[in-house]
């Protein structure tokens, strides 16, 4: 039987990196995918600075930093005003030497930390491998995997699940899964189109407001991510087809003659589990907690939760922590997720959703203040960038 100190079950980029530093800690890892290969996604692409911090750690904030675009300024506009409110991360200068947002495609840190992992002595990383089900033993766990179509068993001390909004291991763990779903949906479109030649002062990120169709306008390397609502009137085939396209690109360009690489709907959620940690079984990431992307804090608090749950385990594996280090894992990050993450992505989405009149005046002035306001725009700035989150969690005991 296959053994391991640490099976980690997912290798999207909150799997890899929390891989990643449990095997800068010198603990044995295993980690499994079931897909072939890290996954092409371009769901998340911001990279906040309090993540390069960590991944920095691990010699991996450079070789992102290199293929991806700083984006130090990113603006909050209103599409019909034309007001623009720019923040700037280079106010945070003095406490990070990253003091901006990476735009970086999610799979290029998966597949820049898998390909590292492979080459690891104490790290056994496996695609075409899908957790099946485990159970406790006396002193670990005993994992069932679907190694390649064969099963396999694997005796570990503990299991992460970081795989995912349908995560088999937090269905293993039985924990419930509170909160809501948005019943607006939204449509992302990529496309190589210059659109900063037609809206010519642009960051690479925007956060458009307007009471009829907000807007995101995120670029990366390759293309221009844009995020819009979708028309409730439509059915998704409808949501995706060349003639809605059209449709957006002509509110944003004045005309709808756009390639796009990509498109696709989503459904926008913001759920939480009761229970993070179960026994020798622990969730991180998306398996544990969803948000709406405006702010760009999923990928990146998963990644937070991944590094405070390797530092964690590695307490108890080296330093003999016990149970009580599982149990101020799970205090923390259930702390900050909720009351930090949830609260202030649901807040984004206030600010960008449709309001007319006083209420709209209201957003605006709040946004304005905070701007005006240098103490109230570095308390902003410390949210966004999630350095606030992690400060409350070091406060927790």
């Amino acid at each position: 039987m296959k053994k391991c100190e640490v099976l980690v079950v997912g290798a999207g980029p909150v799997g890899t990196t929390c891989a990643s530093r449990l095997a800068a800690l010198g603990l044995d890892v295993m980690i499994v995918e079931c897909e072939a290969t890290s996954t092409h996604d371009l769901r998340a692409t911001t990279i906040h600075a309090s993540t390069l911090e960590m991944l920095d750690e691990i010699d991996a904030a450079q070789p992102l930093i290199e293929i991806g675009l700083k984006a130090p300024v990113y603006q909050m506009r209103d599409r019909r005003s034309g007001e623009i409110l720019a923040f700037d991360l280079g106010e945070l200068a003095d406490m990070t030497k990253f003091p901006f947002r990476l735009q970086c495609e999610q799979y290029n840190m998966a597949r820049l930390l898998s390909d590292r992992l492979a080459a690891l002595p104490n790290v056994d990383l496996r695609f075409n491998c899908r957790f099946v089900s485990s159970r406790e033993s006396a002193d670990g766990v005993i994992a069932t995997l679907e190694d390649n179509g064969t099963l396999i068993e694997v005796e570990a001390k503990f299991v992460v699940g970081a795989d995912g909004a349908r995560s088999a291991v937090r269905k293993q763990l039985g924990t419930e899964f509170d909160g809501f779903t948005y019943e607006e949906k939204f449509v992302s479109m990529s496309t190589a189109y210059p659109i900063e030649k037609v809206i010519t002062d642009l960051s690479y990120v925007n956060y458009i407001s307007d009471p009829e169709e907000w807007l995101v306008l995120l670029k990366v390397p390759s293309v221009w991510r844009v995020l819009v609502p979708a028309d409730g009137a439509l059915s998704d085939e409808e949501l995706i087809s060349d003639a809605n396209r059209d449709a957006v690109f002509r509110r944003i360009v004045g005309h709808g003659d756009v390639e796009t690489t990509h498109r696709t709907i989503y459904k926008v959620h913001q759920r939480v589990a009761r229970e993070f940690v179960s026994g020798r079984h622990a969730i991180i990431g998306d398996a544990a907690h969803l948000n709406n992307p405006l702010g760009g804090f999923g990928m990146n608090s998963g990644i937070h939760d991944g590094w405070n749950l390797a530092d964690k385990l590695w307490q108890i594996l080296r330093k003999d922590a016990g149970r009580a280090a599982l149990d101020l894992f799970e205090r923390q990050r259930q702390a900050v997720t909720r009351s930090v993450i949830q609260a202030q992505t649901i807040e984004n989405m206030e600010s960008m959703g449709m309001a007319e009149g006083a209420k709209l005046e209201a957003k605006r002035a709040k946004m304005r203040a905070i701007h005006e306001d240098p103490a109230a725009r570095r308390q902003f700035l410390l949210r966004q960038a999630l350095f606030a989150s992690l400060q409350q969690e070091r406060e927790i005991a």
